[in-house]
């Protein structure tokens, strides 16, 4: 009897094969059982490639197959129904960042999974590159003292002819924006690895881009901790991108990633600095360049292991994608407010001051 983990891909994007080839490449225990598209030509293609079951519809996928996870890789706006429509099948949820546009949209997706008893992951899988796994290390270790500041750049480019060739690229309603979208991940691991955030201001634009959401923005940060800190977001970098890094400033230490993915350590200096210590920093950019070169491999082979030990502990669940979604949102209503935003959200602020449906004026 096959005991492999059975799963179903619906939408087949981009992301969607990278999904696919970790799937194929970690086959001893994971089987891809269907994929699921509504442009009948691509399904058509992808699924006699694989020899899978093709879907027009999710609905048919999940009453026709025993995918035991389903991964939504579909535009973020669609995210939250597929989701619920899932569970309400009892399968599991592995969704592609950011979970969901809309905070209540994310509410929903969690409050569905408790329901069905199922698990509603969410691919943040820069959570497992080595650079910034040291980096949580030498955090969690106290190394720094008291971090002061900490600066995070995302420079890259997403020409005009990315969001000319899908029509749901740049809108609000099914991409979000570059803010939500973009800097997602970045968002993610600056509460993972700082604590939570205590308050955000925010300025956003549109400045080249021909789409209804902004294309650049800047964020002013303070933690709950006491660290001041800014994230700064351009998708117009010149002509291909950039950069993705992250500096720490500490009373005790200084630390800078580089590179396309914060992959990179380029700085590492603290005051207790241990013997070998550069050949383990060595070592560690080694791993994090194969890291980022197959990154939803090891997403999936740390799967494995949780999956294996019943643990959600280091792949975000749920709960840890709400965090992201509700800093995301505050970010969002921030910078179209020109305001300072409070971390948590007020409980008695009203669903659509927070809801980035409402936000009508990038400038």
């Amino acid at each position: 009897m096959d005991k492999r983990v059975k799963i179903a891909v619906v939408g087949i994007g981009a992301v969607a094969k990278k999904h696919i080839a970790a799937i194929l490449e970690l086959s001893s225990y994971f089987q891809l059982v269907g994929l699921v598209d509504s442009q009948q030509d691509i399904l058509e293609r992808h699924a006699k490639a694989l020899e899978i079951m093709g879907f027009n519809d999710l609905e048919e996928m999940l009453a026709e197959t025993d995918a035991k996870f389903i991964v939504l890789s579909t535009p973020s706006g669609l995210h939250a129904q597929q989701a619920i429509t899932c569970a309400g099948y009892s399968r599991h949820v592995i969704v592609e960042k950011p979970m969901a546009l809309f905070l209540q949209d994310g509410l929903a997706m969690q409050a569905s999974a408790q329901k069905a008893k199922i698990q509603l992951r969410v691919v943040h899988q820069h959570r497992v590159n080595p650079a910034l796994q040291l980096l949580k290390q030498a955090i969690d270790m106290q190394r720094f003292g008291k971090i002061f500041q900490i600066n995070c750049n995302i420079f890259w480019t997403r020409p005009q002819t990315y969001y000319d060739s899908a029509s749901w690229r740049g809108s609000r309603k099914l991409d979000g924006g570059a803010l939500i979208n973009q800097a997602s991940h970045a968002i993610d691991l600056l509460h993972w690895l700082f604590g939570p955030l205590q308050m955000i201001q925010g300025m956003w634009a549109r400045q080249a881009r021909q789409i209804e959401t902004e294309d650049s923005c800047v964020l002013n940060l303070r933690w709950q901790q006491g660290s001041l800190g800014s994230l700064n977001l351009s998708i117009l970098t010149y002509n291909k991108n950039f950069e993705s890094s992250l500096t720490v400033l500490g009373e005790k230490g200084t630390v800078k990633l580089m590179g396309l993915a914060t992959n990179e350590i380029v700085h590492w200096e603290f005051a207790d600095q241990k013997v070998g210590e550069n050949d383990i920093v060595t070592e560690t950019n080694k791993n994090a360049a194969h890291f980022l070169a197959n990154t939803h491999y090891h997403y999936y082979t740390n799967l494995i292991r949780e999956l294996e030990n019943g643990t959600t502990t280091l792949l975000p669940d749920g709960t840890e994608g709400l965090k992201t979604l509700e800093i995301l949102i505050a970010a969002q209503l921030a910078a179209e407010q020109q305001t300072t935003v409070n971390l948590p959200l007020a409980k008695d602020n009203s669903v659509d001051k927070l809801d980035c449906k409402k936000i009508e004026n990038v400038r």
